[in-house]
C-alpha cells in the first residue's frame, strides 16, 4: 500500500518537471534540475535516479539520441571548468576578503567616535579619579569660606524679608477692620496668602540659583559622575558624607573669644548657615548623594553643639546691648534655617534662658543708673520759674495738684528731681525688656508676664537696694531723709500709671487671670518705713549729741534763773527740724516728734540716775526741773500739727511726776496711793524714787556737819530713812 502511494507521488513529480523543461528557457534548466533533486532523501542516489528518469523521458520526447553528445559535452565542460575553477578560486577568495575588509572598515568608521570617547573616559578615569578627589578636597576651604559668605547673604536676606513682613503686618493691622467687613475682603486675604506661598516658592528657587552661582559644586558633581560610571556610587556617597561630618565639626567649633564681639557670633552663625544651605542644595540637585535622614542627623548634632556653645559664651556677656544684639542674631539664624525646613524650636527655648540673663544684665545696668540719680540729687523740692518748666516736669511724671497749679510762679514741686528721673528710667527699663521679646513668637500674655516679672525685680531688688543704701548712709541728714519719704510717697502713687503703661504696650488688661501684679507700692512703702526709722534714729542721735554738752552742777545749793543753755539749743534744733516736716504724711511727722520727745525724756531721766552722779542737792534738782519745763513748753507749742490736747506732753509725764514728788516732798501721798489707778504719782517707779532718794540722803549727811544738832534736819533724815525703808518694802513686795 505504501509502495503504491510512493509511485504515484513520483509520477506526479516527474510530470511537473517535464512541464517546466518544456516551458523554461535553456539557461534555467540547471536550476530546474537542481530543484528536482533538492532536499530529497537519498542524496546523490535520488539525484541520479531523477536524471535517469528525465533522460528516459527526453528520449521518448526527442527521438534523436543525445547520449553521446551529452557525454562528450560533459567531459569537455568538466575539463574546462576544472581549469577555470582552479584559476578563479584565489580571486574569489581575494574578492571575498576585500569585501569583508571594506565592510569592517565602514563599521569601524561608524564606531570610531564612540571608541575615542571611551578611550578618553578610560584615560580620565585613570588620571582624574584621584584628581577629582584632590580637587574636591582642595576646594573644602574655599567652599567653607564661600559657605560662610552664603550664610551671610542668606541671613541678610532673611533680615530684609522680616522687615518687609513687619511692614506688611503694620499695614495689615491698619486695614484689618475693613478687611473683616465682607466677602471681598475675605477673598483678598485668601488671595494674599496664596500670593505669599507663591512668593516663598519663587524665593526658594531663587535662593538655590544664587547658591549655585556663589558656590562651585562642579568638583562634587564630577566625582559623583565618575564614581557612578565605575559602579562605585555608594563608595563616594559614604566618603562625601564622612568628609562633610568632619567639616561640620570644624564649623561648629566656636572661637574661644567669640563672646568678646558681636562679629564673632555673626561669623559663627554665617558658617553654620552656609554649611546647611550647601547641604540643602546638594540634597535637591544630586538625587541621593545625601538624603533627608542624613541632613537631619547633622542638624541634630549641630543644634546641640550650637546651643551648648551659646550657653557657655553668652554667660560671659555683661553688656545688655550685646546680649540684645546676640538675641537678634540668634533669631535671624533660626529664621534663616527654618526657611530651609530645619526645626529650630530648641533655639527659641534657649532664647528664653538668655532672656533671664538679659534681665540680669539690665538690672545691673539700672542699678548703676539709679545710684547715679540718687547720688547726684540735691534732695530739695524742684523749683519752677515758669509754665514751660512746670509742664515739662508734669510731662515726665504723672503729678496733679490743683492747689499747686493755682500758686503763682516761682513755686516748687514737693518732690526732688530724682522722682521724675527714677520714674522715667523705670519706663526705659520696660522698653528694654520689650525689645528682647520682639520676634520670639510669644503671645501677648507671655510678653506681659515677662515684662512684669522683670519690672518687679527692678523695683523690689534693684531700686529698693539703692534706696536702702542711701537711707543707711552715715552722712545722710534729716533733711535728706524727709525728702526721701516725700519722694517715695509720690513714687508709690505713680505705680498705677506704670500698670497702665505696661497694659498699653502689651494690650493685656491687669484684670486678666494670672496677670502678675507690680510690687512697686511695697518697694516704696518699705523704703519710706526705713527712712522713717532712720529719721527716728537720726533724731535720737542728734539729741544724744546735745545731751553730751550737758554740764549740771549736781551739788548746786540754788537753781539758776532759766533753763540750761544746751537744752535751749536742743529745743531750737527740734523746732527747726520739725518745721521741715511740713510735706511729710501727718502720722510720720507726729511719730517722729513723739519719738524725739520720748527719747529726750528718757535720756534726761538717765542723767539723774546714772551711777556717776552720787550726790544730788535739791537746788540741782530745781535747775533740772527748769529744763524739763522747757521741754514741756516745747511740747505744748505744737511743733507738728495733729496732736490732740496734751498728748505730746505725756512724753515727759514720768519726769514730771518724779520731780513733783521730790520738789513737793509729797511722800505721804505717794505711799498712801501707790498702786491705785488714780494715784497722783502713778508713773513714778519705787526703784527710781529710791535711787534718787539715796543720792539726796548722802548729800544731806555730808554737806551738813552740824545736821545732828538741828531738829529739822534730824527729822528730815529720819523721814528719808523711813521713806527709803518703805520704798524697799514696795520693791520687795512687787518682786515677790
Amino acid at each position: 500500500m505504501a509502495e503504491g502511494l510512493e509511485s504515484l507521488e513520483t509520477a506526479a513529480e516527474h510530470e511537473r518537471i517535464l512541464r517546466e523543461i518544456e516551458s523554461t528557457d535553456t539557461a534555467c534548466i540547471g536550476p530546474t534540475l537542481r530543484c528536482g533533486s533538492a532536499g530529497e532523501p537519498g542524496g546523490e542516489r535520488a539525484s541520479c535516479s531523477n536524471i535517469v528518469v528525465i533522460y528516459g523521458m527526453c528520449s521518448v520526447l526527442f527521438p534523436i539520441s543525445p547520449q553521446n553528445q551529452v557525454t562528450d559535452t560533459n567531459r569537455k565542460l568538466q575539463n574546462e571548468g576544472k581549469e577555470v575553477s582552479d584559476g578563479s578560486s584565489p580571486g574569489i577568495a581575494c574578492r571575498l576578503q576585500q569585501r569583508n575588509i571594506s565592510a569592517t572598515v565602514d563599521k569601524l568608521t561608524l564606531c570610531l567616535p564612540v571608541l575615542e570617547m571611551y578611550s578618553k573616559l578610560r584615560e580620565q578615569m585613570k588620571s582624574k579619579r584621584k584628581a577629582g578627589e584632590t580637587e574636591m578636597k582642595g576646594g573644602k576651604q574655599e567652599r567653607q569660606m564661600k559657605g560662610g559668605k552664603k550664610g551671610e547673604t542668606e541671613t541678610g536676606e532673611t533680615n530684609e524679608k522680616r522687615k518687609a513682613r513687619r511692614d506688611r503686618n503694620e499695614r495689615g493691622k491698619a486695614g484689618e477692620t475693613e478687611m473683616k467687613g465682607g466677602k471681598q475682603g475675605e477673598t483678598e486675604m485668601k488671595g494674599g496668602k496664596k500670593g505669599e506661598r507663591n512668593e516663598r516658592r519663587k524665593e526658594e528657587r531663587r535662593d538655590r540659583k544664587e547658591t549655585q552661582d556663589l558656590v562651585d559644586f562642579s568638583p562634587v558633581y564630577r566625582c559623583l559622575h565618575i564614581y557612578s560610571v565605575l559602579g562605585a556610587r555608594e563608595t563616594f556617597e559614604s566618603y562625601y558624607r564622612k568628609q562633610r561630618r568632619k567639616q561640620a565639626r570644624l564649623v561648629l567649633q566656636p572661637p574661644s573669644n567669640m563672646h568678646e564681639t558681636l562679629d564673632g557670633y555673626r561669623k559663627y552663625f554665617n558658617q553654620i548657615v552656609g554649611f546647611f544651605v550647601v547641604e540643602d542644595h546638594i540634597l535637591h540637585t544630586t538625587q541621593g548623594l545625601v538624603n533627608r535622614a542624613y541632613i537631619d542627623e547633622l542638624w541634630e548634632m549641630a543644634l546641640s553643639k550650637t546651643i551648648a556653645a551659646l550657653r557657655t559664651h553668652s554667660s560671659y556677656c555683661s553688656d545688655p546691648s550685646l546680649v540684645l544684639d546676640l538675641k537678634n542674631l540668634i533669631v535671624l539664624f533660626a529664621d534663616t534655617l527654618q526657611g530651609y525646613g530645619f526645626p529650630v524650636n530648641q533655639l527659641f527655648d534657649m532664647l528664653l534662658e538668655i532672656q533671664d540673663q538679659y534681665s540680669e544684665t539690665l538690672l545691673k545696668k539700672w542699678a548703676g543708673v539709679f545710684r547715679n540719680i540718687l547720688d547726684s540729687d540735691n534732695y530739695s523740692p524742684i523749683p519752677v520759674s515758669n509754665e514751660d518748666v512746670y509742664r515739662k516736669i508734669v510731662g515726665q511724671f504723672p503729678f496733679q495738684d490743683a492747689e499747686l497749679e493755682k500758686q503763682p510762679f516761682p513755686k516748687k514741686f514737693p518732690f526732688s528731681e530724682f522722682v521724675p528721673k527714677v520714674y522715667g528710667q523705670i519706663k526705659e527699663f520696660i522698653y528694654a525688656c520689650l525689645k528682647f521679646s520682639e520676634d520670639l513668637h510669644l503671645s501677648s500674655t507671655e510678653v506681659d508676664d515677662m515684662i512684669r516679672k522683670s519690672t518687679n525685680l527692678l523695683l523690689t531688688r534693684t531700686l529698693s537696694n539703692c534706696l536702702q543704701n542711701v537711707i543707711k548712709r552715715k552722712n545722710v541728714g534729716l533733711t535728706e531723709l524727709v525728702q526721701i519719704i516725700i519722694n517715695t510717697t509720690h513714687l508709690e502713687k505713680s505705680c498705677k500709671f506704670l500698670e497702665e503703661f505696661i497694659t498699653n504696650i502689651t494690650n493685656v488688661l491687669p484684670e486678666t487671670v494670672h496677670t502678675t501684679k507690680l510690687y512697686g507700692t511695697t518697694t516704696f512703702k518699705d523704703a519710706r518705713h526705713a527712712a522713717e526709722e532712720e529719721i527716728y534714729t537720726n533724731l535720737n542721735q542728734k539729741i544724744d549729741q546735745f545731751l553730751q554738752l550737758a554740764d549740771y552742777d549736781w551739788m548746786a545749793p540754788e537753781p539758776g534763773s532759766r533753763a540750761s543753755e544746751y537744752l535751749v539749743d536742743l529745743i531750737g534744733f527740734l523746732r527747726s527740724t520739725f518745721a521741715v516736716f511740713t510735706h511729710l504724711p501727718g502720722k510720720v511727722a507726729q511719730t517722729a516728734c513723739m519719738s524725739a520727745c520720748k527719747h529726750l525724756s528718757t535720756s534726761l531721766l538717765q542723767l539723774l540716775l546714772e551711777a556717776e552722779v552720787r550726790q544730788l542737792t535739791l537746788g540741782a534738782l530745781h535747775q533740772f526741773n527748769l529744763d524739763v519745763e522747757e521741754c514741756e513748753q516745747f511740747a505744748r507749742s505744737g511743733p507738728v500739727p495733729g496732736f490732740q490736747g496734751d498728748t505730746l506732753q505725756l512724753a515727759f509725764i514720768d519726769l514730771r511726776q518724779l520731780l513733783d514728788l521730790f520738789i513737793q516732798w509729797d511722800w505721804s501721798t505717794y505711799l498712801a496711793d501707790y498702786g491705785q489707778p488714780t494715784c497722783k504719782y502713778l508713773r513714778v517707779n519705787p526703784t527710781t524714787a529710791l535711787i534718787l532718794l539715796e543720792k539726796m540722803r548722802d548729800t544731806s549727811r555730808k554737806n551738813n556737819v552740824f545736821a545732828q544738832f538741828r531738829k529739822n534736819e534730824r527729822d528730815k533724815q529720819k523721814l528719808i530713812d523711813t521713806v527709803a525703808k518703805q520704798l524697799r518694802s514696795l520693791i520687795n513686795s512687787h518682786h515677790s
